[in-house]
């Protein structure tokens, strides 16, 4: 099977909006995780970068958006998962981007890049040359 040549991007954004922000930047096609955990989760069957904010509890615990918890407890999506993106709030001190390290961590996957808040245009422009150069190196041939 060939693989878009454009790189791919799930996200959670709450409503605050600030991934939806920074995502919407990017050269990438994106899909937005649903705000309701109750909503129907996507189901994602070709390789795609995660990028998922942090929310700030004590010791990191809860920090993984319970939506983007429910997207990876299926199989498929966890499967086709290549890399992470994090969103955070340096305020946070060292659980800056936790969330994006836990997934990784579980998954198996690298952490691609951190970002604060809704990022700077020097982050989307990492973002962009790194996501070009990771995802014709990792996702364009076929699985």
């Amino acid at each position: 099977m060939e693989r878009p040549a454009t790189p791919l991007v799930v996200y959670f954004s709450s409503i605050s909006e600030n991934t939806h922000k920074f995502v919407s930047k990017l050269d990438a096609r994106s899909i937005r995780l649903p705000l309701r955990t109750g909503d129907e989760t996507p189901s994602v069957d070709e390789p795609f970068v995660l990028c998922v904010p942090s929310y700030g509890r004590p010791g990191g615990s809860g920090s993984i958006p319970p939506q983007a918890v429910k997207f990876l407890n299926n199989e498929v999506n966890r499967r086709n998962l290549r890399g992470v993106i994090g969103a955070g709030n340096t305020n946070f001190g060292e659980l800056y981007c936790v969330a994006a390290d836990k997934v990784a961590a579980k998954c198996h996957v690298p952490v691609l890049y951190k970002f604060e808040l809704m990022g700077t245009p020097e982050d989307v422009k990492k973002v962009n040359q790194g996501l070009e150069e990771f995802w014709t190196r990792n996702c364009l041939s076929p699985a």
